[in-house]
């Protein structure tokens, strides 16, 4: 079977059967590779820590990234590389590079996904609808705002990229291009397909990228980067990117509107396939697309990182076997690792809840694992009321997916199907979306 990856409107032909997809994730603390077949079967994978690079007073984000995005392709057995058709990869919503739209290079550090820019938020919100995606100091454009307000320098030549976008222009060379899951936290309005009015009329509209679908096909893997790694083929292509808690959702190839995806790391996230798309900024939640779908949802601040902060992974391990998770904890919880809550309650004055402390520490963990449990149910509770598809099934990804008593708990609290996501690795998605882009 010849299968076609179109690329400005050339078509190549390669036997299916003899192709890999190469997926990468660029996470908060470092970055993962998976490399998949057209069956989803995984032939590689490996990680990489992000080395400590300095510039100055501050760490150098995006020479550490590149060093590991470069490492990650050195790590792919060099008797697959000529199978790779192509690649993409997902980075960090709303990481944010300023760069010379000229030579690619940052003119700035990177802001963070987590870097909040307050000074910017009045005047975001002042332009963009009420309760936008944007309206949050964290989000790409208060991040856009803050550096065309505070820095001096010439800004005709510049332009604005995400992290996934620079990193994969590292890889094709073609300036300027990111994915409709990535800007959206600039504003980039997914469902009309285009940058809103309110946005392209302010000065800074100029540094705004081109925008595609994820998983579409850019161009080829650039010469310069398969004679420095000796083996990728001539024909394989790079596509766009998506953000990583998205690549996550991919992997768990939840497909149906009402499946769902909880994220159980330091923090609890949730995606809801729906049918409907559900933005308000009061309560955290906002819609990616997903095709001709959206994936609904919001990020809390309380999970694993609490967990971490009272108990070691052998003390959970051993805790958990005397739990009975059919019976419900009296206690009642709001596990925060500090101050502030961004969903289903978007209280940055919210303080945490973690007493009174019973002297068994069965029933304590047992409290606060039913609470996390709780906040969950009222998050999902949250994007029905708001107009959502009623969710009807739960998959787990993170490392909260692996206690098996939490599982069960969650299940008599949300009174739904809960179980484990087959594939938790976003780099697995992201190889999903490399795929795509030969399809």
């Amino acid at each position: 079977m010849v299968v076609g990856c179109k690329i400005e409107n050339q078509e190549m032909g390669f036997q299916a059967s003899e192709r890999l997809y190469l997926g990468m994730d660029f996470g908060t603390s470092g970055a993962r590779y998976a490399l998949i077949d057209k069956q989803g079967t995984i032939h590689a994978e490996g990680k990489r820590e992000y080395p400590n690079y300095m510039k100055e007073d501050s760490l150098d984000w995006a020479l550490s990234w590149k060093t590991t995005l470069f490492s990650l392709l050195e790590d792919v057995p060099v008797h697959l590389r000529p199978l790779v058709a192509s690649i993409s990869l997902d980075g960090t919503s709303a990481t944010t590079l300023i760069i010379d739209s000229k030579t690619g290079e940052p003119l700035a550090r990177p802001y963070l996904y987590n870097e909040s820019c307050p000074d910017a938020l009045p005047l975001v919100k002042s332009i963009a609808p009420i309760n936008h995606t944007v309206c949050s100091g964290s989000s790409t454009l208060c991040k856009l705002v803050s550096w065309w307000n505070n820095d001096d320098s010439d800004k005709k030549s510049t332009m604005l990229l995400h992290q996934a976008d620079w990193l994969l222009w590292l890889l094709h060379g073609q300036l300027g291009v990111s994915d409709y899951n990535n800007a959206l936290k600039v504003g980039y309005d997914p469902e009309a397909d285009s940058y809103p009015d309110w946005l392209l009329s302010q000065p800074y509209a100029q540094l705004l990228p081109m925008v595609k679908a994820p998983g579409t096909s850019i161009g080829h893997l650039k010469g310069d980067i398969r004679t420095q790694f000796a083996g990728f083929s001539e024909d394989c292509i790079v596509c766009t990117g998506t953000t990583d808690s998205i690549a996550a959702f991919l992997a768990a190839r939840a497909t149906k509107p009402g499946k769902a995806v909880t994220s159980l790391g330091s923090t609890l996230a949730i995606k809801l396939l729906s049918t409907t798309r559900i933005e308000d900024a009061r309560y955290g939640v906002y819609s990616h697309r997903l095709d001709d779908k959206w994936l609904v949802g919001g990020a809390s601040n309380t999970g694993g990182a609490v967990l971490k902060e009272n108990f070691s992974d052998e003390q959970l391990e051993k805790l958990s076997e005397h739990i009975n998770p059919m019976e419900a904890s009296p206690l009642d919880y709001y596990p925060l690792k500090s101050v502030g809550e961004r969903f289903p309650v978007a209280n940055p004055k919210m303080e945490p809840r973690l007493h009174p402390r019973p002297e068994s520490d069965v029933e304590y963990l047992h409290g606060i694992l039913e609470s996390i449990a709780r906040i969950e149910a009222k998050a999902y509770m949250l994007l029905k009321d708001l107009g959502a598809t009623q969710v009807d099934e739960v998959f787990t990804a993170g490392g909260g997916a692996k206690n098996e008593k939490w599982t069960k708990i969650r299940e008599r609290v949300l009174g739904l199907p809960v179980s484990r996501a087959t594939q938790t690795e976003a780099a697995y998605g992201a190889a999903l979306l490399a795929l795509k882009g030969c399809q």
